[in-house]
């Protein structure tokens, strides 16, 4: 997937923030698969981080679903401590001694950079601390509010509320630590690529956020896959590192799993080589779409 949309949604899911569903309930929505082996009889529900506000995006079914389900499971288990997740950012994305932001582009692309970190209310000089991996990340973020776009309305704080609503237990994949880890330990070059790519699509970001949103808005997984093979693709270190990398640790942590939980993670994690589904179906498990 195009680097801007990816890491945005990735950035935008350390940082959610909890708030209500959404009344409404379209006819069609977004992707679901029954997942079933054993004593786990489950659902595995493909999020988008970030949306405008006052998109309804819970079906009838899936609200069913969610009624049924005895658990959630995001990505991440300490989402809900924003605090926490704002100082593991802090520590681990920051380094002394780095080099001016603007030396990590090549001259070409410097004016771009200054647009976006101007457009988000900083400077590169106020980024210039952050290690490549954490200024590409701040960089989406600064593009995310010039699209009017917002972790507050993002699928993950909804379910959040539901869950806590409901009096239902709520757990994680992973940790935000693990995250970020994923790309702290990226090497500087792969991390000066990312960064790049986030200039690159700043500029086209709005016409690529609608039309990821429009096909996950429909479950059209086939075309938020096509998004895959436009532009510039990623380093081949940092979709091992995360997306595959982390699939597969998601599949080691699905299986001892029982019960009926409701497992939601990134729409980009369930598309393309080696995505979670198809790990999951490797490993036995029956996976069916129901949305």
């Amino acid at each position: 997937m195009h680097a801007l949309v990816r890491f945005l949604a990735f950035f935008a899911l350390a940082f959610v923030a909890a708030c209500g569903p959404e009344a409404s309930a379209p006819e069609q929505g977004p992707a679901i698969w029954r997942v079933q082996r054993g004593e786990l009889d489950g659902w595995i529900f493909g999020t988008i981080h970030v949306l405008p506000k006052g998109v309804a995006w819970q079906t009838r079914a899936m609200k069913g679903i969610i009624g049924e389900a005895d658990r959630l499971v995001l990505e991440a288990a300490d989402l809900q401590n924003p605090q926490k997740t704002l100082a593991l950012f802090e520590q681990m994305g920051r380094s002394p001694g780095l080099p001016p932001l603007e030396a990590r582009v090549p001259p070409a692309d410097r004016d771009a950079l200054e647009r976006i970190v101007a457009g988000g209310g900083t400077s590169t000089q106020a980024l210039a601390g952050y290690e490549s991996w954490a200024a590409a990340m701040l960089l989406s973020a600064a593009t995310q509010q010039s699209l009017h776009i917002s972790q507050d309305h993002g699928v993950e704080p909804a379910l959040i509320a539901a869950f806590k609503a409901a009096d239902k237990p709520i757990g994680g994949l992973e940790t935000v630590e693990r995250q970020f880890a994923a790309f702290d330990t990226l090497p500087e070059a792969s991390q000066r690529r990312l960064l790049v790519q986030t200039v690159h699509e700043a500029k086209n970001m709005r016409a690529l956020y609608d039309r990821i949103l429009s096909a996950w808005m429909k479950g059209d997984m086939a075309a938020i896959a096509k998004e895959d093979q436009i532009g510039e693709q990623p380093d081949p270190l940092v979709e091992e590192a995360v997306l595959i990398a982390r699939n597969r640790d998601w599949v080691k942590a699905i299986e001892p799993m029982t019960g009926r939980p409701f497992i939601a993670v990134g729409a980009g994690h369930l598309t393309g080589p080696d995505n979670l589904v198809d790990l999951l179906k490797a490993r036995g498990f029956a996976v069916k779409r129901v949305q």
